[in-house]
């Protein structure tokens, strides 16, 4: 009786020992193309950190060095260490500028959410003309700040503005919106809310429309009210989305606005509208304080970072699992 017997050139296959297959052609290809993939990927980003790089990253850290010196604006520097931050936290102006723009901050934010968020509810259906009303309310951040502060300069000015002109004709006297003390900063707050919020508006329009209809109808079916449907189904599922509108809106409200508080109020009447980002381009292109201004500049990217972190953290990054 002859025995099988295994050739010499061929090895004796093992139970659970790789086939030549597993890792053959197939799987180098995988990896070929996922280093295409990768590359490729690379390449499409490559523009953007180029610009965030030179642009964003290499200034900010050049700002954090100026905060330790004093420039006198004709190329001197003297290295003071931390007597910028001691004078910061030492001035009075400074701190009713970020008092201020706290306050600022708390009113804006949830403005710029809410109404983004409302405004997209009404224009995510298809009704006559809707193309029309969302180009509409987006039509302003398409225009120059500076030609919007003008427009609204305009509108508002004392006695002879339009607005003044049209309440003194059904017999109400105007306040002074721009000069008032008391007027001024919600005033700037309104026309921010009404320049910014087509754009917060076009973002949450994006996650709506990325929510599946088959939700919708199945909450339909079910007889689930708008506010149940919203509650449990828009809302949820709009997690990234507002996560997204909540950091970007905190960076805008913190760090723009510049032009509109220049030409609008010039950080007055009283510095009732000097907020933070106001006060670093007054210290700086005012007064010449350069370090000054870049110890100031420098905090502020400390907050931001700080909520930015706190934000990721509370929310996870507005991610959401399927068991949700």
């Amino acid at each position: 009786m002859s025995t099988p017997t295994t050739s010499a050139t061929e090895p004796a296959s093992r139970p659970g020992a790789p086939r030549a297959t597993d890792a053959g052609p197939t799987g180098g290809a995988r990896s070929a193309r996922a280093r295409r993939e990768r590359r490729a990927a690379y390449l499409f980003m490559a523009p953007n950190l180029i610009g965030l790089t030179i642009f964003v990253a290499i200034p900010m850290l050049l700002s954090i060095v100026l905060a330790f010196f004093r420039v006198d604006g004709f190329g001197g520097y003297d290295f003071v260490g931390f007597a910028n931050f001691e004078r910061m936290f030492a001035d009075p102006y400074f701190l009713s500028s970020l008092g201020r723009t706290l306050l600022y901050l708390l009113v804006m934010v949830p403005g710029l959410f809410l109404s983004g968020l409302g405004l997209a509810l009404l224009v995510r259906n298809k009704f006559p003309l809707v193309g029309l009303f969302r180009t509409a309310l987006f039509a302003p951040n398409v225009v120059s700040l500076v030609v919007v502060a003008l427009i609204w300069q305009f509108l508002l000015t004392d006695d002879v503005g339009f607005i003044a002109r049209l309440l003194d004709r059904v017999g109400l006297t105007a306040p002074s919106w721009l000069g008032d003390p008391a007027f001024a900063l919600p005033t700037v707050m309104v026309i921010t809310i009404w320049f910014s919020m087509g754009y917060y508006m076009l973002i949450f329009l994006a996650g709506l429309q990325d929510i599946p209809r088959e939700y919708y109808e199945v909450a339909s079916i079910d007889g689930a009210g708008p506010w149940t449907t919203f509650r449990n189904i828009t809302w949820p599922l709009l997690k990234p989305t507002s996560f997204f509108i909540l950091l970007t809106s905190t960076i805008a409200v913190m760090t723009g606005g510049l032009d509109l508080l220049v030409i609008l109020t010039g950080g007055g009447p009283a510095n009732s509208t000097t907020l933070v980002i106001y006060y670093v381009y007054q210290q700086a292109f005012v007064y010449g304080e350069f370090g000054y201004a870049a110890a100031i500049g420098s905090f502020l990217v400390v907050i931001l970072l700080a909520w930015s972190a706190l934000l990721f953290a509370l929310t996870k990054g507005g991610r959401f699992t399927h068991a949700q």
